[in-house]
């Protein structure tokens, strides 16, 4: 039965999508109407428990709310701002003089522009927007969100579509948002902070591949609290590890009883016997440790011992070599291979016999992992510091301009982690947007093909500030400008390297790949740059539509429709087709870096055909679908040939005849606006 929802250009529901995957799995807990059966679905769980009141579970006030929140769907869109992007074509990139030449050009170009987004707006209701597009996608997220210490903000969940009323309720009077402290004097303190963090991340679980993990950087007033919420959102079996990095080298001496140096990053996978954890780069300290003294053909070694502390009396034994040196383990340890392994080894040449009359085994590092394991524990000294991530800002843009920020190497760090070289990277609490400079980085030297999802909301910045003295008005204006400049950096390395290598006539290699930059070991992923979207009141004017609670779900539909046609009367010939398209191709899931391509074989509309590499669908925006184009699909399910593209058009754009044809023709691959 057709329902009000099914008029509405809305977001993935993810509390229908989740009702129906427990009612395919479990159709005998749901009455013969389709509603599901509290107390068979109780029964099912524990059947003794069912009037048990009491167990154990981590509660606050508006937990409820929060949960439900997240999974409300969203009637907003996203919309693309062209100006603030940065979409290079880097096959046409020649030198620093056209750079901005071409990025222009790239920008007015449909089929061309990055996979990294950057995206201005309140992060819960654009993780609703990304769902249904990005669902399952993200390999890696990382947030560092706002710290719960009574001085910073929290997110306001109220986004209503009377545009300027949201904006006003949050301190914002033009240019930014001005989000509401969270007091400590207010009761709630703590649950505000926890009914922020819950409806994200929950929503943002549902983003996360199967192999897929996220990092969450914390401090110590809400990290027992995050862990236990963790818990529940991911599951304390998905637990990885509560990494303390070291953040600070020295102590504040005015702190009033312990200068703190570190931070907490949580880390949790989606399904953990999934999640295979990357290596970190080994250092030169261990590589220098294998050393090569008798010229041994299989390369460099080092010396480990055949005993281990832990063992078995009964294995213990004592063998003679043929060489006639004889071995048997040190009081109080025991064999590490049995005797005939130790014999195959000998033969192996994989035994060294020291002048000492000591014998090892030879660990080769061929043999070892070609990187290291990441401990529990990260020092400044290998990730960075909260001083150095404000002087690598600070080379980028100005001192001072942002408070906090989190040092590159951190992020490369937890990217590396993660453990996929092409990947979609999120973090939805964009803040400086090292996440986007530590991704492009991060390519450009390992050759990897990262993509990055940034969400920043666009926070007020103090008119009194440096930061709004230096044209920053918000957060976001930082987020976007600041990966312009690495972007910028990243080329100028680019040009400069590939002039060294013009410059050397005598490595005939290097005067190879200056001709051919593709050729470069060194030239790194060419996704670089990024589409900027913003957070927008939908197209569509009846997401206002409030149903009248006295009347039936049939009379709210007849009222609807009314007020379709009332207010949208105009619609159609004032609306912005870029962002309608936007809009239409998000909400049917479509990842935002799709590309259009005219389609020549409609004669009487403007038809074309979106792709965003995975899935595809041919789409009109016209005020009037002419017959032709219908005929064009009956044309093809008359000649037997399979009809793999969807059609989307305008509903209005239809009469009741042309209407039933597509639907006729076209079944599910068919829908109307």
């Amino acid at each position: 039965m057709e329902n009000i929802n099914d008029l509405m250009p809305l977001s993935q529901d993810w509390n229908e999508e989740r009702l129906a995957q427990l009612k395919k799995l479990l159709p005998d807990i749901f009455s013969n109407e389709g509603k599901l059966n509290i107390d068979e679905l109780k029964k099912l769980i524990d059947p003794q428990s069912v009037s048990e009141t009491e167990r154990f579970e981590f509660r606050w006030f508006g937990k409820s709310a929060a949960k439900r929140n997240a999974y409300t769907p969203s009637k907003a869109t996203l919309i693309y701002d062209q100006q603030r992007s940065l979409n290079l074509n880097l096959q046409n990139f020649q030198n620093e003089q056209n750079e901005k030449e071409n990025s222009e050009n790239s920008a007015n170009s449909e089929n061309s522009g990055s996979e990294n987004i950057i995206i201005e707006g309140e992060n819960l209701e654009v993780l609703k927007l990304l769902s249904h597009s990005y669902s399952e996608q993200v390999k890696c997220i990382y947030i560092d969100p706002p710290y719960n210490t009574g001085k910073d903000f929290v997110y306001s969940d109220n986004y209503t579509q009377d545009k300027k009323a949201y904006w006003e309720e949050n301190g914002v009077f033009k240019d930014g948002l001005k989000i509401d402290s969270n007091s400590e004097s207010d009761g709630r303190y703590h649950s505000n902070w926890l009914n922020m963090m819950y409806s994200r991340l929950l929503i943002a679980r549902t983003l996360l591949r199967e192999d897929g993990v996220i990092f969450i950087s914390i401090d110590d007033n809400e990290v027992h609290h995050l862990r236990k919420l963790c818990d529940e959102v991911f599951g304390e079996h998905n637990f990885v590890s509560d990494i303390i990095w070291h953040s600070k080298y020295t102590t504040s001496n005015d702190a009033r009883y312990v200068s703190r140096q570190h931070e907490h990053i949580l880390l949790y996978a989606r399904q953990l016997d999934e999640f295979e954890i990357g290596l970190l780069d080994r250092t030169e300290e261990m590589d220098n440790a294998y050393k090569n003294p008798d010229n041994d053909p299989n390369g460099e070694w080092k010396a480990t011992p055949l005993h281990a502390k832990s063992g078995n009396e009964n294995n213990i034994y004592t063998i003679e070599f043929p060489n006639g040196k004889t071995w048997t383990p040190p009081k109080g340890r025991y064999p590490r291979y049995s005797k005939t392994r130790l014999m195959e080894i000998y033969h192996e040449g994989g035994l060294y016999f020291n002048k000492s009359g000591g014998i090892d085994k030879k660990t080769y590092l061929t043999e070892v992992k070609q990187g290291k394991t990441t401990g529990s524990v990260w020092s400044f000294n290998e990730v960075g510091s909260s001083h150095q991530a404000n002087e690598q800002l600070a080379d980028l843009l100005e001192k001072g301009i942002f408070d906090n920020p989190k040092p590159t190497n951190l992020l490369k760090t937890c990217i590396k982690i993660a453990n996929g070289e092409d990947s979609l990277i999120l973090d939805f609490f964009g803040g400086s947007g090292t996440t986007g400079q530590a991704v492009m980085e991060l390519n450009e030297e390992d050759g990897g093909n990262r993509k990055f999802i940034l969400v920043q909301i666009p926070e007020a910045t103090d008119k009194n500030s440096e930061t709004y003295k230096a044209g920053y008005t918000k957060i976001s204006d930082i987020t976007i400008e600041r990966n312009k400049r690495v972007v910028a950096k990243l080329i100028g390395e680019r040009l400069k390297n590939k002039q060294e290598q013009k410059n050397n006539l005598f490595d005939q290699n290097a005067e190879n790949n200056a001709v051919n930059p593709e050729n470069s070991a060194n030239s790194g992923s060419d996704n670089l740059g990024f589409r900027v979207f913003k957070l927008a009141k939908s197209n569509f004017p009846r997401v206002e539509f409030a149903p009248d609670p006295d009347k039936t779900e049939e009379e709210n539909i007849v009222l609807l429709r009314k007020y379709i046609e009332d207010k949208e009367a105009q619609f159609y010939t004032l609306f912005n087709r870029e962002e309608l398209l936007t809009e239409i191709l998000l909400k049917r899931g479509f990842q935002l870096h799709y590309k259009t391509t005219k389609q020549d074989q409609f004669d009487k509309n403007e038809v074309l055909l979106a792709n965003d590499g995975t899935k595809e669908t041919l789409i009109c925006l016209d005020s009037a679908v002419d017959m032709e184009t219908v005929k064009y699909f009956k044309k093809l399910v008359e000649q037997g040939k399979p009809v793999n593209q969807g059609f989307i058009c305008l509903e209005r754009a239809l009469d009741s005849t042309k209407k039933w044809n597509l639907k006729h023709y076209l079944g599910d691959l068919f829908k109307a606006f």
